[in-house]
């Protein structure tokens, strides 16, 4: 690629908030390997009908705590854990059905009042504190930069959100791999896949505006 990446190296989720069950199917069909959701009962209603299709399904929306044990059963990964009170849920509810739950840490990278996430200067303590939990996995992080008309302006978020990472695999205390970077949708994933991207969040290139 472009970007001189392993295509293997980055993996498409397929956005599929408000689109119809229908449209999933037919993105499976088609080669589609995850699928993203972001809102849990619209994504419950949806598993109800798709549930056989060979698909991972990764919760990419703002979550309750107290709608994790719908999540639970459902997801693949959450990419979207911004504090212990969530990991901690997170991790009760896993247990209750044996699982192991992989999840991100959403990091507020540009430090914007109207995102959620955590800060940048907090993720270390963040990931120490949830190391301990037996039934939560941190497989890496997450963010959403602020919005530029011109994707390259994003790429400094992106850069700071793949030095983050590599600064807490040199001095967190837990043994962490954190080998996943999810950052980057339609109108920037090309800056993002260039910055070290590993999961591109990708809604209207592939079925159109939201309804």
């Amino acid at each position: 690629m472009a970007a001189g990446r392993d295509p293997d190296s980055v993996r498409l989720v397929a956005v599929s908030k408000t689109k119809p069950a229908a449209l999933v199917r037919e993105a499976a069909a088609a080669g589609i390997t995850i699928i993203g959701e972001s809102y849990v009962q619209e994504a419950l209603n949806k598993y109800s009908e798709l549930g056989n299709l060979a698909v991972s399904w990764h919760f990419i929306g703002h979550l309750q705590t107290n709608k994790v044990k719908y999540v639970i059963r459902m997801f693949d990964l959450i990419h979207s854990v911004d504090s212990l009170k969530l990991a901690v849920e997170i991790n009760k509810q896993a247990e209750k059905i044996n699982k192991i739950q992989d999840i991100l840490i959403q990091v507020n990278i540009g430090e914007e009042l109207s995102k959620s996430g955590i800060s940048s200067r907090d993720t270390r303590a963040l990931v120490e504190a949830i190391e301990p939990l037996t039934h939560v996995r941190v497989k890496g992080l997450m963010a959403l930069p602020p919005f530029f008309d011109d994707p390259e302006k994003a790429a400094p978020y992106f850069k700071a959100l793949r030095l983050l990472r590599d600064d807490l695999r040199k001095t967190c205390i837990a043994p962490v791999s954190l080998n996943e970077l999810s950052m980057g949708m339609t109108g920037d994933f090309e800056a993002a896949i260039a910055e070290g991207a590993t999961l591109v969040r990708i809604g209207t290139a592939l079925f159109g505006e939201r309804n």
